[in-house]
């Protein structure tokens, strides 16, 4: 089976053997190794997936520029990785208020294991949270936030090489791009309209903070979503 067949049946280790040989044996094949670094990228590995991006940056002006744009957004994981083991804080897009602040210290609460004080004061920032209405596609909605509740009514967003968490309050219109590549799977594009009228490209994490670690590759590729409640597991 070739790479792109294992990948598809959900085989990433054996797709990233065969990947590996078919390098090997077309080593200048840029989209070889575009597909290889989008492939360390699913798998977490984003030390070997800026490797990658380093030889890109040397073949082509394409394969430079792709370089130029995803060193930025793995240093954005990279953050946050940091900011959902309770190590850093993310930055808050626009104004700071008291409930994003009680939200970012609920998220400090849960990395420690501390649900008890993480659920008071994640309450706390819901209840002062604005409600905010509006559509998707036709469909209206009064009220709207993630069902991860340590984010609830704030995106997660890498904008211009920062990590921000984005209340859906100063978010006027969002506009995903559909997913064409492998990466696409991780981090999506999508186009911005703030409440102000300004707008701006970014890119935003398709999966759960820790998905690249499970052993389920339906998880680690985006195709679905398994739920656990605080201190059920990683």
């Amino acid at each position: 089976m070739t790479s792109a067949e294992l990948l598809q049946a959900g085989r990433l280790d054996e797709a990233l053997t065969a990947l590996q040989g078919e390098i090997r044996d077309r080593p200048q094949d840029e989209r070889l190794r575009i597909y290889l670094f989008q492939l360390e990228a699913v798998k977490g590995r984003l030390d070997k997936a800026l490797n990658q991006l380093q030889v890109l940056a040397t073949l082509d002006a394409d394969s430079m520029l792709l370089a130029q744009i995803f060193r930025p957004v793995i240093t954005c994981e990279l953050l946050r990785r940091e900011v959902f083991s309770g190590k850093r804080s993310p930055l808050v897009f626009g104004e700071p208020t008291d409930w994003m602040g009680w939200l970012i210290q609920a998220g400090v609460h849960v990395a420690r294991g501390e649900f008890s004080a993480a659920s008071q004061l994640r309450e706390k920032a819901f209840e002062a949270a604005p409600s905010i209405g509006g559509k998707v596609d036709d469909t209206a909605f009064e009220w709207i936030a993630d069902a991860d509740s340590r984010l609830g009514p704030v995106m997660e967003a890498f904008i211009e090489g920062k990590y921000f968490w984005v209340p859906m309050a100063r978010v006027r219109k969002v506009e995903f791009e559909k997913p064409s590549d492998l990466r696409d799977l991780v981090w999506l594009p999508v186009n911005f309209t703030w409440t102000n009228g300004g707008a701006i490209g970014a890119h935003i994490p398709v999966r759960y903070p820790s998905t690249e670690n499970s052993g389920d590759a339906q998880l680690r590729l985006a195709r679905r979503t398994e739920w656990q409640g605080e201190g059920e597991g990683g």
